[in-house]
């Protein structure tokens, strides 16, 4: 599985002593320049990384064609992530028996269909779910109750 991380400039832990930070809570022009910049690159490698598929690919992996994924992505029935060059990037676990029926009602409990976002919620490790992702958690046999549960918590 690839992980990636951002770190941030004011992240505990940096290299940076708190005790040398600005006493302004605002970043500035520059910090905030290379936040949006590693933020762009993060979504770069994560659309390279070994599990994201190309719309013919998921196509064949779900036996239906380009036209249906990406009417499937349009409507929130599965997760795509718009390329830089063209069409989609989805990711190929998605199409697993555990996280498959999910995806929908996910959908309406996150309200939004945006494969960003999907894709943050289900990558990005819950406090709720003892450190692991929601994605792990659903692997692991957390009930996707359990899942739908947190997502409508995360979007209220």
């Amino acid at each position: 599985m690839n992980t990636l991380s951002i770190t941030s400039p004011y992240a505990p832990g940096n290299a940076r002593d708190r005790r040398d930070a600005p006493s302004d809570p605002y970043a500035t022009a520059a910090q905030s320049a290379a936040l949006l910049r590693s933020g762009a690159q993060y979504r770069r490698d994560r659309m390279e990384a070994a599990d994201m598929i190309t719309t013919d690919e998921a196509a064949e992996l779900a036996g239906t064609s380009r036209v249906t994924i990406n009417a499937w992505i349009k409507a929130g029935r599965c997760i795509g992530v718009a390329n830089l060059r063209r069409g989609f990037k989805l990711p190929r676990w998605q199409f697993e028996p555990t996280v498959w029926p999910l995806l929908q009602p996910l959908v309406k409990s996150l309200g939004t269909s945006d494969g960003w976002q999907l894709l943050s919620f289900l990558e990005t490790p819950s406090m709720a779910l003892d450190g692991q992702t929601p994605r792990a958690a659903l692997e692991q046999g957390v009930s996707s109750e359990r899942i739908l549960a947190l997502a409508t918590a995360e979007a209220h």
